[in-house]
């Protein structure tokens, strides 16, 4: 690792800082941090990062470190014996950039462990989304969230898990910072927005502003942190937008088409789902009468087993007559029936615990069936509110434009033609 950071391949190498080691050059404090491991069980004790700005971009050493930070901070590193080293290298365009690599050790030695990092994929890529933002640098279209995804493609699952969750005013200014970040161009930006659930529009007073799938209007140089002079080079002119009541009639037609197709698949998967439970149903009733049948055969055979028993006890011939003479006979008699009617007892009481275990399993996925039922009724009821909600909004939209148009048009007056008076013969 140190002598891929030190290669002379770099146009300048430096090593701008390092933290927390004894040793004052790369290999030994590299060195210094395998030693501690080894007290460990850890065997990747080192974490390394590498910072690359977008080419043509200048970047300071301090908004360097500033990042590096901040991802100290989201993978718990705060602290940790740090190296970074800066890198100057020219490329086949004769421009020459600058990147950062900065490496941790792992090792807390006051617990004697590594650092646990979970996540730290996902964490460093909301960093830079971050970066990107905040710098207003195109983003890479692989790193832009695809969490904010289009509503007119969710699934069953995701209109629903969107449904629970609401709107999160932080979620709707990243996605809108992200739908700039990545976009050059008015076109780009249309596409951004709407692959997050928002339609460009052109507002009444604010200029430029986006409108979401319920019909909420955002103010974009405010949710995007942009003056709006800034806003309007990248766009253009506001008026060439459509109008607010446009693009609320048209998520509404959109939304409207998209929730029959989920409406569609609810009613598919109820149907699948009766059928699932119409084939559980009838594998617990065949199930049953098999345990009734099995339970039946079993105290059947037990109890031709217990009668030999209890008539083994009879001794045959001359013993028999004598056990008749000295009341042996009727002792045996007697305990015989005894256990016979303990046995009847013995018996019902384990039929009767059969048939209470059997109906609690019949109640128990009758309740499954009806709080099924009852989620599907509910789901239903929610698809049918938003196609309702979206149908009123809809209408409502194309009532204010059809009011807007007249309007317009009661402002603009015919021009009357006036009668000509004068005398003919007056005339030259």
């Amino acid at each position: 690792m140190a002598a891929h950071l030190m290669k002379e391949d770099n146009e300048r190498v430096e090593i701008h800082d390092l933290r927390g080691f004894v040793a004052q050059d790369l290999d030994g404090a590299f060195t210094e941090s395998y030693a501690i491991s080894r007290a460990t069980k850890c065997k990747q004790y080192l974490y390394s990062l590498s910072l690359n700005p977008p080419k043509g971009e200048s970047v300071s050493k301090q908004e360097f470190e500033q990042a590096i930070e901040r991802v100290e901070v989201k993978l718990n590193l705060k602290g940790q014996p740090r190296a970074i080293v800066f890198h100057e290298k020219q490329g086949l365009d004769g421009d020459v950039r600058r990147h950062a690599h900065a490496v941790w050790s792992r090792i807390d030695t006051e617990e004697m462990k590594a650092v646990h990092l979970p996540f730290d994929r996902e964490k460093l890529q909301e960093v830079s989304r971050e970066l990107y933002r905040e710098h207003g640098w195109k983003m890479p279209a692989g790193l832009a969230d695809r969490t904010k995804s289009d509503p007119r493609n969710f699934t069953l699952e995701e209109w629903q898990q969107a449904r629970r969750i609401g709107k999160d005013p932080r979620d709707i200014k990243d996605a809108m910072q992200d739908a700039w970040s990545m976009s050059d161009s008015k076109a780009a930006f249309e596409q951004a927005l709407e692959e997050r659930g928002y339609k460009l529009a052109r507002g009444e007073r604010r200029g430029y502003v986006a409108v979401d799938t319920e019909g909420e209007v955002y103010s974009v140089p405010k949710q995007i942190g942009k003056k709006t002079k800034e806003v309007r080079a990248r766009l253009g002119d506001p008026q060439e937008l459509q109008s607010v009541s446009e693009a609320q009639s048209a998520f509404a037609a959109d939304m409207t088409a998209s929730m029959q197709r989920i409406q569609s698949e609810a009613d598919t998967r109820e149907e699948a789902e009766k059928e699932r439970q119409k084939r559980e149903r009838e594998d617990l009733e065949e199930r049953q009468r098999r345990e009734k049948q099995e339970e039946r055969e079993r105290l059947e055979a037990r109890q031709r087993q217990e009668e030999e028993e209890r008539e083994a006890r009879f001794r045959k011939g001359i013993a028999g007559l004598w056990d008749r003479v000295r009341g042996e006979h009727a002792r045996v008699t007697h305990q015989n029936e005894m256990e016979q009617r303990l046995a009847t007892l013995r018996d019902q009481a384990e039929q009767r615990q059969a048939q209470i275990e059997q109906q609690r399993e019949r109640v128990k996925l009758a309740h499954e069936f009806t709080a099924e039922q009852q989620r599907q009724d509910q789901l239903k009821a929610d698809i049918q509110t938003d196609l309702d909600r979206y149908r009123q909004m809809r209408e409502q939209s194309d009532q204010e434009r059809l009011q807007a148009l007249r309007d317009r048009q009661s402002q603009i007056q015919p021009t009357q033609e006036q009668p000509n008076n004068r005398d003919p013969t007056l005339e030259r």
